[in-house]
């Protein structure tokens, strides 16, 4: 019952975020940062696609730093019916979407996610062959599936979250590196 298992490994691993204190998350973010810049996805990236963190998230903050500071473009997400879309713009000009998420505005127009764009997907659990599990609404799958296998994707999150298998259904889209504060793991074949 691959639902109920992704069930109980949501419940647990929301348990163990929401326990990480805020100065170890802002640690364990910065470590994160530099392990993603140290990418050749990073470095040969056109634009990055961040998400803004919830409280339980790794915080985003030193990944969108990195990225002005390189003068990388940031696509924020904003989800429109079940599906996400992309827009250029400042952390500033995020305001609360649906569920709360921090989002670009309505009135902001989308564009389109390239093949040189990298994104940054968060995950409430990853295993070493690149698949993740997320909240269950399944809109990173349909944007990274949009993007084809050679999606530059990575996925980020604190060591923890690092599972040895994490249950999946057909429609479910790996992340191509998985990246913690203590390491890289790119995606094994299959």
């Amino acid at each position: 019952m691959p639902d109920a298992d992704k069930d109980v490994l949501r419940a647990a691993m929301g348990a163990r975020r929401r326990a990480v204190p805020p100065e170890a998350a802002r640690a364990a973010a910065e470590q994160v940062a530099g392990r993603v810049i140290a990418l050749p996805e990073w470095r040969g990236a056109r634009r990055v696609a961040l998400y803004a963190a919830l409280p339980d998230e790794l915080p985003t903050l030193p990944l969108a730093a990195a990225a002005r500071a390189d003068s990388l473009p940031i696509l924020w997400p904003r989800l429109e019916e079940a599906d996400l879309v992309f827009v250029v713009c400042a952390a500033a000009a995020l305001v609360p979407g649906r569920f709360g998420v921090p989002s670009p505005p309505a009135v902001l127009a989308s564009t389109p996610l390239g093949p040189d764009d990298l994104v940054v997907v968060p995950g409430v659990a990853f295993d070493d062959h690149g698949r993740r599990l997320g909240r269950g609404g399944g809109s990173y799958d349909r944007a990274l599936g949009a993007l084809g296998r050679e999606a530059r994707s990575v996925g980020i999150g604190y060591d923890f979250q690092r599972v040895e298998r994490v249950p999946t259904a057909p429609h479910d889209v790996a992340v191509r590196v998985v990246v913690t504060e203590s390491g890289v793991t790119r995606r094994s074949p299959r």
